[in-house]
């Protein structure tokens, strides 16, 4: 069977949100995994960041370089969500309306001088959704992860992985948790761990049908 390699991310505590999403998916991914259905089995590593402009990419990067991954999947928190929410692109922007864990405020600022306005994302969102709506998990599609450290951290992230050659790489935006369900609040904790257990098969298996179609299988 084949083995593909995955990195998650997910960040540190955001100030004033009492359970971080992103951080519990990726500890808890990271420490059960998840079944292989056939298709390949993913090994997944976690790692945590801090939520900071000058200090979350290096800390992937140094993950992404330890473990050589096929895949790359970071999450974050969207306070204002009430559903997973597909990052479509990330933009040469930095615009923080508040300080990061570093006290920092970049305003109107590139992430990177001279590059790109935008990077598209590497994932089969299309696929994820299908799949998100199978399992009965809320979600949709996003035009943008915002201007702060997730937006930084995505574009960072594509920007590398346009210089790979097959690695798929995205960024996915979680809702604040909620006790159960749907709601107000946002969605389960639960719920929110089988989206990014979903995300990671489809795009393992967009990875696998993209290798055979190279290799001419």
């Amino acid at each position: 069977m084949r083995r593909l390699t995955v990195v998650v991310s997910g960040f540190d505590p955001y100030e004033g949100v009492e359970v971080n999403p992103s951080r519990r998916v990726v500890e808890t991914l990271s420490r059960q995994g998840i079944p292989s259905d056939g298709g390949a089995e993913c090994e997944i590593h976690g790692v945590v960041l801090p939520v900071s402009f000058s200090k979350a990419w290096p800390g992937l990067r140094d993950a992404i370089e330890a473990h050589h991954p096929d895949i790359v999947v970071a999450t974050g928190l969207k306070r204002r969500a009430r559903a997973v929410e597909l990052e479509r692109c990330a933009t040469n922007m930095m615009d923080a309306v508040r300080p990061d864990a570093d006290n920092m405020s970049p305003r109107g600022t590139p992430v990177r001088d001279e590059g790109p306005a935008a990077y598209w994302t590497r994932l089969p969102l299309r696929s994820i959704l299908r799949d998100f709506s199978t399992d009965g998990i809320a979600s949709t599609l996003s035009s943008d992860a915002g201007t702060f450290v997730c937006n930084s951290l995505f574009y960072q992230l594509l920007d590398w992985a346009g210089g790979q050659n097959r690695v798929l790489a995205g960024f996915v935006s979680l809702p604040p948790v909620a006790p159960a369900g749907v709601g107000d609040g946002g969605l389960a904790l639960d719920v929110q761990m089988r989206a990014c257990a979903d995300v990671i098969v489809r795009t393992g298996e967009y990875f696998l049908a993209a290798e055979s179609e190279v290799k001419g299988v």
